[in-house]
């Protein structure tokens, strides 16, 4: 059985791709399971220079495999380029981190003995990957699963399979044994990963989706304890002070809210602008946006995707929110496009502002009191990322502090970053990705006490 990958920005068919079942899923778990001691055994800098060798591969064919995400997930290919430079910074970041091994050695208080505390790679890993970013998502698991001395069995977004497979393919061709990374295409996830969960020879899982699959996922690991990483849903919040530089918000309001066409689990997604400056950043947002050339961000990913924006935007219209700026998409009728929007007068309890956007539309709700604004800032039960523009730095710092999540970008609309740990707070995951903390989410604390009798 095979099924077919559409690309988003034409609708037409690009390519066929086999479409595996729990069969195949045991399969990748049987090569997996095989190359496991071998793979934990090869020297730390032996895994190190393999996975150098397919950071600079990816670099050496940043071209077609940007191409390729085009393809397939349809964002630009300013953003495509920028996705694979930064995907391939997980290998080198990893690879540097693969030789950086940690534990302690040292004596007991009471005496008597000696305690020496090491990692273990936690074992076969079971990898489930969006389709926003095909590449960083695959790598930025891959990178520290392969770095900790795990393999792997990844099952990438059904929309997006074609770049998992074209990154499976670099790897090989920097060296990496057989069996060690193993790639399962599926339309029916949910069986695939159901077979990983049950079979004992997965000890980990590491998903990267939507807050309802993440919960389903941890009650599946929940009944053999299986080791979990989860990075889920966003309604990242944006703020804006009176005393912000209006340039700069603007710009990483843009960033922020537009990279990929707002379809990012860290993008804005709710702008909270002080009164004072509300009217002056609400046009020069607007013109921003409306400066944007037809085509200049890409397609959602499906009809289904356009649909959904499409009913929030119309539920703000009719709670009493405004649009202020709409771009121009392409007039061909073809593809998946939502033009980049920006709304004012939104309610801060309209349902566009509660729910995670993931399309190219801007909600701006005026705060006056910093309490308050904080209230609602911090009343979501997702905490991923947030943004702060504030005049004062330690102002800034302050507020960042003061909000319930895991990343806050202070002045910038960008806190991706592999030397930084990535995850989030409530509902929006558990662990972290990136840094040193990504790698030890693939390891097992392992304290050793050895007999020391006193002279």
């Amino acid at each position: 059985m095979k099924f077919i990958v559409d690309n988003p920005a034409t609708g037409q068919p690009i390519a066929t791709v086999v479409d595996n079942g729990p069969a195949e899923a045991t399969a990748a778990v049987d090569a997996a399971s095989a190359a496991a001691r071998g793979w934990a055994r090869t020297p730390a800098r032996t895994r190190s220079e393999v996975l150098h060798r397919t950071f600079e591969l990816m670099l050496r064919d940043r071209e077609e495999l940007a191409a390729l995400i085009v393809s397939e997930n349809g964002k630009s290919l300013a953003d495509a380029r920028g996705e694979v430079t930064y995907a391939a910074e997980f290998f080198r970041w990893y690879g540097e981190e693969a030789v950086r091994t940690d534990g302690s050695y040292g004596p007991s208080p009471a005496g008597g003995t000696r305690t020496l505390v090491t990692r273990k790679p936690v074992g076969v890993a079971a990898l489930v990957t969006p389709w926003n970013f095909p590449a960083a998502m695959a790598t930025r698991k891959i990178g520290p699963a392969l770095a900790a001395g795990c393999t792997v069995v990844l099952k990438p977004a059904a929309e997006t399979p074609l770049t998992a497979l074209a990154i499976a393919r670099l790897l090989t061709e920097a060296g990496l044994p057989d069996g060690v990374v193993n790639v399962v295409t599926t339309t029916d996830a949910a069986a695939v990963v159901t077979t990983w969960l049950e079979d004992p020879r997965v000890r980990k899982i590491s998903f990267t989706g939507s807050t309802r699959v993440g919960q389903l996922l941890l009650r599946q690991a929940a009944d053999r304890v299986v080791n979990a990483s989860m990075e889920l849903g966003g309604n990242a919040p944006f703020v804006v002070t009176a005393d912000a530089d209006l340039d700069a918000a603007v710009e990483g309001a843009m960033i922020a809210k537009f990279r990929n066409g707002g379809q990012a689990c860290t993008a804005a997604n709710r702008f909270y602008v002080h009164a004072d400056v509300a009217e002056e950043f609400t046009a020069r947002l607007a013109r921003r946006v409306e400066a944007l050339e037809p085509g200049e961000l890409g397609p959602l990913i499906s009809a289904k995707a356009v649909e959904g924006v499409t009913k929030l935007v119309e539920s703000a219209l009719a709670a009493g929110a405004r649009v202020v700026a709409r771009a121009e998409i392409p007039g061909d009728g073809k593809g998946y496009f939502f033009p980049p929007t920006v709304l004012a007068d939104v309610p801060a309890d309209a349902e566009i502002v509660r729910q995670e956007i993931f399309g190219p539309v801007a909600p701006i709700v005026v705060w006056r009191a910093e309490e308050e604004m904080l209230e609602l800032v911090n009343a979501s039960e997702l905490g991923l990322a947030a943004y702060v523009y504030a005049g004062e730095l330690q102002h800034a710092l302050r507020l960042g502090e003061a909000i319930d999540a895991g990343m806050v970008g202070i002045n910038r609309g960008l806190v991706s970053d592999p030397a930084a740990p990535f995850g989030g707070m409530k509902q929006s995951g558990l662990g972290r990705e990136g840094a040193r903390e990504g790698l030890h989410e693939f390891t097992e604390i392992q304290y050793l006490s050895v007999d020391w009798p006193e002279v």
